[in-house]
C-alpha cells in the first residue's frame, strides 16, 4: 500500500490504479513459480489482453515520472505475493459463496445504477450504507465474527450519519 500511495504522489492517478491492475498477473506468475500451478498458454494471453484494455481504458502517460512507474510495479508485486500467501483453493461450499457472491454483487450494482438513473443522488448514496448492516449481518451468521462495542458505535455513527444527510 505505501508504494501504490508514493507511485499516486508522482503518476496521475488514472496510471497508478492502471500499473495496479497488474497485480493478478503476479500472483498468477508466483503461483506458477512456487506453487507449480499449470497456466495454459491462452489464460496468459487473456491476461495480457486484459491488461492492454486496462492500460486503453486508464492510459499510461507518456511523461510518467519513472520512479512513480516503479512504485506502482513493486505495488503490484507485493500485492501478487500477497494473494498467493493468504490463498486457499475454494472447496465444497465455498464455491456457492463466490458464486452468490458473484450474483448477489451484480444484482446490487444493477439496482443501486438504476436508483441514481431514478432519484437524486444526495437521496440515493446514503443508502449504500445499507451495506455495512449486512455485511455485518454476513460476517456474524457465516464466520461468526464477534464485534465490539466500539466497532458497533462506529457502524452507527455512519449510518446514522448517512441516514441524516
Amino acid at each position: 500500500m505505501a508504494l501504490f500511495i508514493a507511485s499516486v504522489k508522482l503518476l496521475p492517478m488514472r496510471t497508478a490504479v492502471s500499473i495496479r491492475y497488474i497485480a493478478p498477473i503476479f500472483a498468477t506468475f508466483f503461483a506458477v513459480l512456487w506453487l507449480k500451478e499449470k497456466m495454459k498458454p491462452r489464460q496468459w494471453l487473456f491476461f495480457l489482453i486484459a491488461f492492454i484494455g486496462v492500460l486503453i481504458l486508464k492510459g499510461i502517460d507518456r511523461g510518467s515520472d519513472f520512479l512513480g512507474l516503479i512504485y506502482a510495479i513493486g505495488s503490484s508485486i507485493f500485492a501478487g505475493l500477497a494473494t498467493l500467501y493468504f490463498w486457499i483453493p475454494p472447496k465444497g461450499i465455498d464455491w456457492l459463496i463466490f458464486a452468490s457472491l458473484g450474483v448477489f454483487g451484480y444484482a446490487a450494482q444493477l439496482y443501486m445504477t438504476k436508483a441514481f438513473q431514478a432519484a437524486e443522488t444526495n437521496e440515493v448514496a446514503p443508502l449504500k450504507y445499507a451495506e455495512v448492516i449486512f455485511t455485518m449481518l454476513i460476517g456474524l451468521v457465516w464466520f461468526n465474527e464477534i464485534y465490539t462495542l466500539y466497532s458497533l458505535l462506529g457502524i452507527f455513527l455512519i449510518v446514522i450519519d448517512s441516514v441524516y444527510i
